[in-house]
Order: structure tokens, then sequence, then C-alpha cells
């Protein structure tokens, strides 16, 4: 049984304890597959409403997507685990001469780059679905509008989350192109996902007070 298999309660116990896995990256993936199940609930809520007719179209491509990127993110909850195992393995090799330490510290950099993949992935991921949420707040139905703001805040801890599994990594990596390329792709994501996260949010509140 996979970790994404497990009931509520258990993936939480596990989760409490010193087991590396999961962790950090696997609940970052579940919490915005939560976030993204909220666009789902939303769009389930409003398609079909004559009130939101003019948004049909859009409901509809909005629950396909939402639907997919859930999808990935539950995926990504094993696979993070198993791309940890690598680098968890590789802290053992041993140092003794210093073929030893060059070999080692090349099995970690390479390993550190397949641990950094499903942290990555998560912060696009949660960046697309933040999008979905951007479009709710507006063509969704009024009477799950909080569910937006859930959705939304689920997904801005998820990412930011999924952002800080990628920084522990890249830290110690030594091909700098690497970390540059990731952190240019992905902190202009992060400042524009948090802006829209927060815009979304007063939009909910505003409606709600």
């Amino acid at each position: 049984m996979g970790i994404a298999d497990k009931k509520c309660t258990e993936f939480v116990e596990v989760l409490y304890s010193k087991s590396a896995v999961p962790g950090g990256g696997g609940a970052a993936a579940l919490v915005g597959a939560i976030g993204t199940a909220l666009a789902g609930m939303v769009g389930n809520l409003t398609t079909g409403k004559k009130k939101y007719a003019e948004y049909e179209e859009d409901i509809q491509r909005i629950l396909g997507e939402a639907q997919a990127l859930q999808d990935q993110l539950m995926a990504m909850i094993d696979q993070d685990a198993e791309n940890f195992a690598p680098l968890a393995k590789a802290y053992s090799l041993p140092t003794e001469t210093e073929e030893q330490k060059a070999h080692k510290a090349e099995v970690m950099e390479e390993c550190t780059k397949v641990a950094c993949g499903v942290p990555i992935e998560i912060v696009r991921v949660c960046y697309k679905s933040i999008k979905l949420h951007e479009e709710l707040v507006h063509k969704g139905s009024a009477l799950a509008i909080s569910d937006v703001g859930v959705g939304v805040q689920c997904l801005r801890a998820a990412m930011i989350s999924g952002w800080l599994n990628v920084l522990i990594n890249i830290k110690t990596m030594k091909d700098r192109d690497y970390v540059a390329s990731v952190e240019n792709e992905l902190k202009p994501m992060l400042e524009d996902g948090i802006a829209i996260c927060d815009t979304v949010y007063a939009e909910v509140e505003k409606q709600l007070s």
C-alpha cells in the first residue's frame, strides 16, 4: 500500500513519527491536492446552475484541469518518498579515502537533483491550481465562495512548502547553473502565486463581510 493510500489518521500518525517519509514534501503534495480538490468542489457546485450559465464552458474546463492537477499531486506523495530513498542511502557511503569522498560527493549531487524533482513540480502544479481559484472567485457559486478562500490558502501553503523542500536541497549543490535555473523559474512563480492567493482571499473575505 502506498503512502497516498493510507487513511487520514494513518498518514498523520506516520508523519508525526521519526520516519523520514512522508515528510514535508509529501505533506505539501497532500495539502496541494486538498486545495485543488476544493476547486473541483466549487466547480461541481456551480455547473448546471442557470445563474452561472455564462461561465459553464469555463467551469467544465476548470473541472477537467482540477481533476488532472489533483491526480498529479496525489501521485507526488509517493513519488517524493521514492525519490528521497537514493539520497538517504547515499549519506551512508564511505568517505575513508579521497576516491571514496569524491564518489560520495558525485552520488550525493545526482541524488539531490532527483530529490528536488517532486518539490519543484509541487510548486508548478500548485501555481496552476491557484490560477483556477483566481477564476472561481468570480465565476463560481457564491454559496461556495468560502471554499475558494480555503482552497487558495491550502495551495499557498503547499506551494511555499514545496519551495522550502527545494531550498533545503539546492543549498548543498555544486552545480550552480542548475540552482540558478531552478531559482529563475520558481521564484517569479512563487511571488505571483502568493500575490494571487492574497488577492483572492481578500475578495472572498470582502464577499463574506
